[in-house]
């Protein structure tokens, strides 16, 4: 069974972080630059909760509030499941699908670790599936 831990092993544990008090228009910067959907907001140095996509769209663009005003940590998600490098992939797929939310924190010993989101979750089943096929395929034609 595929684990949290496969994924960091192939896409790396690098995350990207900004602090609490960046506006949301250099984050989105940020996260265009890097292609991705989604930062880590730390406080202190410590994990805050996460910048979306969907943060943006839901509590800037749709309550009117301005981009170079507002500040990451007005918007950002908090309270977010937290995953184990442990945890299966299927758990990650329930939780996701559960609590509709595209991205997880990883954390080991109370220290994030990594961020998932649900297109690795995918990734890593359709190469597990892919995996199980060349097994079977082996098998028979041994």
């Amino acid at each position: 069974m595929k684990k949290v831990s496969n994924i960091l092993a192939r896409k790396g544990s690098t995350v990207v972080a900004i602090d609490g008090g960046t506006t949301v228009l250099d984050a989105l910067k940020l996260m265009s630059d890097k292609n991705i959907g989604s930062v880590v907001i730390t406080e202190d140095d410590a994990y805050a909760g996460l910048l979306t996509e969907r943060d943006y769209a839901r509590k800037v663009i749709l309550q009117g509030k301005s981009s170079l005003e507002t500040q990451v940590r007005e918007i950002m998600s908090t309270g977010l499941p937290r995953i184990l490098p442990d945890n299966s992939i299927e758990t990650c797929m329930h939780i996701m699908s559960e609590s509709n939310i595209r991205y997880l924190p990883v954390f080991r010993d109370d220290h994030l670790c990594g961020i998932i989101s649900i297109s690795d979750v995918v990734r890593e089943t359709i190469q597990s599936h892919e995996e199980t096929i060349e097994h079977l395929k082996s098998y028979i034609h041994s």
